[in-house]
């Protein structure tokens, strides 16, 4: 017989492998199947958000799981097992803290432990591609709780972000090469 579990821990490791089978099944994609912008990974990042998983508040995080985000896998670790999930091969995850007064450092992205500033604030985003000068997000977006928005981009890219916030705005370069980081927290609104 299996038992069902309710804990905070439980829950959210029921959604993000509900989310992990959808961002490899969104990676399988073909052309034909609607892979491209606007298709597949609109409704990845539509069931990321109507899921919760970056939308959970701070306060019903568990402290026992881990969630990064690296720039082509999504790594789940609990107290006695991790689970390693490729993400799409033509995609990069990026989440922005962009801040006003305090910050902290941060390179790959905690979905379970990362916190900025301006928890559930709306922020105006554009993100460019610095070689072909094409705007790849150009949104209007409420923060989620942990302070941090979220955006899928094209892999091997370098670029720019720019936010504005209340008359505030700032601008910081990102990369989305094997090196690139997942977490941008240095993008300072004055």
């Amino acid at each position: 017989m299996i038992q069902t579990r309710t804990t905070p821990a439980a829950k959210l490791w029921r959604t993000i492998s509900i989310v992990a089978l959808t961002l490899v099944l969104a990676g399988c994609g073909t052309a034909e199947s609607g892979s491209g912008p606007g298709s597949d990974q609109v409704s990845t990042e539509e069931f990321l958000s109507e899921h919760g998983l970056d939308r959970m508040a701070v306060t019903d995080r568990p402290n026992d799981l881990m969630a990064s985000v690296y720039p082509d896998e999504l790594v789940l670790a609990g107290e006695a097992q991790e689970v390693t999930i490729d993400l799409p091969e033509e995609k990069a995850y990026v989440s922005i803290a962009p801040y006003v007064d305090t910050t902290h450092d941060c390179f790959y992205y905690s979905l379970t432990t990362c916190r900025g500033e301006l928890g559930n604030e709306e922020l105006d985003v554009k993100i460019t591609d610095s070689a072909t000068g094409e705007l790849v997000v150009d949104d209007r977006v409420t923060a989620f709780d942990n302070g941090f928005a979220g955006f899928w981009v094209p892999s091997d890219i370098e670029g720019t972000i720019d936010i504005t916030h209340e008359g505030k705005s700032g601008s910081v370069d990102f990369s989305t090469g094997e090196d690139g980081a997942t977490c941008i927290t240095g993008l300072r609104l004055a």
